[in-house]
């Protein structure tokens, strides 16, 4: 039953392209987690294609989120306290959220 909802693919294309060129479509394939041929699919149909993050870009990414949020805390301790300090603190925690967004693009 899962064959006939999935699309079969009977047909094939070929393209030439260089050693270079195709090491690069492998690279991109394998960091969108997609096979070469999935991959190629996807670029000539203009599709829209997500590379996955690696563990260690996924470790990066909680240990910046967990520096903003404490940032942002430690800014809230000092508000009565030292204003100036406090600025500081929140200037720190925005710079850390704009390398968070980067992530997104």
């Amino acid at each position: 039953m899962a064959k006939s909802r999935k699309k079969i693919k009977t047909t094939y294309i070929k393209f030439r392209c260089s050693r270079f060129e195709k090491r690069l479509l492998q690279v991109k394939a394998k960091r969108a987690n997609l096979s070469l041929s999935a991959y190629c699919r996807m670029v000539a149909l203009d599709d829209k294609i997500v590379e996955r993050f690696t563990d260690q870009q996924i470790e990066i990414y909680k240990t910046l989120l967990q520096y903003h949020h404490n940032f942002k805390r430690i800014g809230n301790m000092f508000k009565k306290r030292n204003p100036k300090l406090q600025q500081e603190v929140y200037q720190l925690a925005e710079e850390i959220k704009h390398h968070l967004m980067s992530f997104k693009k």
